[in-house]
C-alpha cells in the first residue's frame, strides 16, 4: 500500500511538472510564430522590383549584360523566367555583353534607381559590377568598342552606333558630378569616371572628321586602331552620321566649363547641321490605297525640317547603304526592303539647332 501511495504520489508531481512544461512550450511555440510573422511581415513590406530582380538573373559573369540570349533571341524583360528560359539565359556566354541597343547602360541607370528607392544592396552590388565592366572596357585612347570582350567583326569598332558610347559615358558622367541618382554608388569611383569621362572627350575631339580642315560631324562607327571612320552592317556605311552626332553634342554640352577645343567642337558640328538641313520635309512611310503597302519618302510638309541619315564623308550629300553592300545616292534606288526597314530621314538635330545650342551658347559664349 505504502509503495501504491507513493506511487500515486510521484505520479501527480510527474503529471504536474508535465503540464508546466507543456504550458511553457505552448508560450515558446507562439512567441516564435509571433517573431516569424513579424519578420515575414517587415520582408513582405519591403520594397522590391520585379524588372531589378529580372535584371540580376541575366546579368554575366563579367559584369556586362547581353541584347540577345545564345539561341539569339532578345533580352525581355516583361517575360516570365520560365525554367527553359532560365536555361536560355544560363547558356548565354560573357561573349555576349554588349554596349548596343541601350544593354548594359540601360540596366546599370536603372538598378542605381531603384536601388536609390528600395536600398536592396544586391541592386547596387550589381550595378557596381556594371561600372566595372564599363570601365575594363574603354580603349587607351577613350573609345568603347560595340561589345566587349567580343571583338569580331564590327563589334570591335569604336562605336557612336545607336549611342552607344554615349550612353556609357553619360554614366561615368553622372558619378563624376554625382548626378541622376548615381550619388549612391561608392564614392571609389568618382576618380575612375572622372578619368575615363577624359579619355572619352579626347577620343570625340579627336574623332571629329575635318573636311579640308574645317570641323563637320562625326561617323556612327571607327577602327579602334586608326581611329579612321569604319563601316559596319553591309547597309552602314563609312560616314558622316546625324543621329549619333546630335547624342555626341548633347553630352559634350554637359561639361560644364568647356575648354576652347570643346567648345569649337559643339558650335562646328552644329553650324554642320544648320548648313545641311532640309527645310520643308519630313520622313514618312505612305500606304499605298491600291495595294496597303507602305513605302518611305520625303513628304512636303512646310512645318518640318530634315536630315539623311548618313552623309559623304567629303561631300556631305546623303547615301544610303544596301544589303548587298553597294551605296545608293537616292532612296528610291535602295530594295524595298530596305528602303522600308531603316529610319534614312529624320528631324534630329531640330531640337538641337534651335532651343539647345542657343541655351548653351548664352551660358558659355563662344
Amino acid at each position: 500500500m505504502a509503495n501504491n501511495n507513493y506511487g500515486t504520489g510521484n505520479k501527480k508531481k510527474i503529471s504536474g511538472l508535465d503540464h508546466g512544461t507543456n504550458k511553457m512550450m505552448k508560450i515558446k511555440i507562439l512567441f516564435t510564430l509571433i517573431c516569424s510573422t513579424l519578420l515575414l511581415s517587415c520582408y513582405a513590406q519591403q520594397p522590391t522590383d520585379s524588372t531589378a530582380d529580372k535584371m540580376l538573373v541575366y546579368q554575366l559573369g563579367n559584369g556586362g549584360w547581353p541584347k540577345q540570349l545564345e539561341d539569339k533571341s532578345v533580352v525581355n524583360y516583361d517575360a516570365v523566367l520560365t525554367p527553359e528560359l532560365l536555361a536560355k539565359i544560363k547558356a548565354t556566354k560573357d561573349l555576349h555583353a554588349t554596349f548596343d541597343n541601350k544593354a548594359t547602360s540601360r540596366e546599370v541607370v536603372y538598378l542605381v534607381k531603384v536601388y536609390k528607392k528600395t536600398k536592396n544592396k544586391a541592386y547596387l552590388a550589381a550595378a557596381e559590377k556594371g561600372l566595372d565592366y564599363i570601365l575594363s572596357a574603354q580603349y587607351a585612347n577613350g573609345g568603347w568598342p560595340q561589345y566587349y570582350p567580343d571583338q569580331s567583326s564590327y563589334r570591335s569598332e569604336i562605336t557612336y552606333n545607336d549611342d552607344a558610347m554615349i550612353n556609357v559615358l553619360n554614366i561615368l558622367q553622372d558619378i563624376a558630378t554625382q548626378t541622376n541618382d548615381f550619388d549612391v554608388v561608392n564614392p571609389a569611383y568618382i576618380k575612375k569616371a572622372e578619368k575615363a569621362v577624359a579619355k572619352g572627350i579626347d577620343c570625340i575631339l579627336n574623332t571629329q572628321v575635318k573636311q579640308k580642315g574645317v570641323l563637320s560631324i562625326w561617323a556612327a562607327q571607327y577602327n579602334k586602331d586608326s581611329m579612321l571612320p569604319a563601316k559596319a552592317r553591309a547597309f552602314e556605311p563609312a560616314s558622316l552620321s546625324t543621329s549619333e552626332s546630335v547624342g555626341i553634342i548633347r553630352f559634350l554640352m554637359r561639361i560644364k566649363t568647356p575648354s576652347a577645343a570643346e567648345k569649337n567642337a559643339i558650335t562646328a558640328a552644329v553650324k554642320w547641321f544648320d548648313t545641311y538641313k532640309i527645310v520643308g520635309y519630313r520622313f514618312d512611310r505612305l500606304k499605298n490605297p491600291e495595294t496597303n503597302v507602305k513605302t518611305s519618302a520625303l513628304v512636303a510638309d512646310p512645318t518640318a525640317i530634315a536630315w539623311a541619315r548618313f552623309y559623304d564623308l567629303d561631300k556631305n550629300t546623303p547615301i544610303f547603304g544596301d544589303r548587298d553592300n553597294t551605296i545608293k545616292t537616292k532612296l528610291e534606288e535602295l530594295s524595298p526592303e530596305r528602303r522600308n526597314g531603316y529610319a534614312w530621314y529624320g528631324n534630329w538635330g531640330q531640337k538641337l539647332i534651335e532651343k539647345e545650342y542657343p541655351k548653351w551658347l548664352t551660358a558659355n559664349g563662344k
